[in-house]
């Protein structure tokens, strides 16, 4: 299950990164966190951006509604999403639990 903390403006959640991958896809969940492999390489905020960018496509927000919290020079991150529900966040990470 995903670690959530819900906030009065948003949700934050932590998303473990693999830059330089075949393609840009979520691939399961891993101590609490999603895991997400991205095409772009960790180069220049490259693989940061890819990464915002396909969690607002998959959570359904805009790009400006999500941000790094924490840990953009980490394979860890904290994913902050604004204007979203836990249930969303927790929706989209149940249908990789087990991968």
């Amino acid at each position: 299950m995903i670690d959530l903390k819900e906030k009065p403006e948003g949700i934050e959640f932590r998303v473990r990164v693999v830059p330089r991958a075949s393609k840009t896809e979520i691939v399961g969940l891993a101590d609490g966190a999603l895991r997400i492999r991205l095409k772009a390489p960790p180069v220049d905020g490259a693989a940061n951006l890819e990464l915002m960018r396909f969690v607002a496509k998959a959570l359904g927000v805009p790009r400006s509604s999500v941000a790094i919290a924490a840990g953009e020079h980490s394979r860890t991150k904290t994913i902050f999403a604004a204007n979203i529900s836990a249930a969303a966040v927790r929706g989209l990470a149940a249908q990789f639990e087990g991968m």
